[in-house]
């Protein structure tokens, strides 16, 4: 038997949420490829928190969160709920690991997920901030 990796949910509720996003996070990469970003990394993990995608276009690397919605109304809670300052961490860590894409421009996009609609992308849904 193999030990558990501890990266995936033990219950069904948290199995049903863990499979929800991976394929919302499919689909906004999907998304992304067709507006012409590259894809360069997917559920970034470090200590500090995790970056659903990290893509680049025209040199800039952009850091992405998704939220999938149940409704689209419910973008404004959604937006008001995402932890941006753990995402700019996370973007600071995954930096000084890449330096040659340390010094270039970088945002912070949101992209929502609601059924029976397309994707919105919300380019610089935020910054960086102090």
């Amino acid at each position: 038997m193999m030990p558990h990796s501890g990266s995936k949910p033990k219950n069904k509720a948290r199995i049903a949420a863990y499979r929800s996003g991976f394929r919302g996070e499919a689909l906004a990469a999907w998304f992304l490829r067709l507006k012409l970003y590259r894809i360069v990394q997917r559920r970034y993990k470090t200590p500090l928190g995790e970056i659903d995608l990290i893509a680049e276009r025209w040199g800039v690397t952009v850091f992405v969160e998704v939220k999938a919605r149940s409704k689209a109304s419910g973008e404004a809670e959604a937006l008001a709920a995402v932890n941006q300052r753990r995402i700019v961490q996370a973007a600071h860590h995954w930096r000084a690991r890449h330096p040659r894409k340390g010094d270039g421009d970088m945002r912070f996009d949101v992209i929502f997920l609601a059924p029976g609609q397309w994707p919105r992308h919300v380019i610089n849904a935020f910054g960086a901030g102090p």
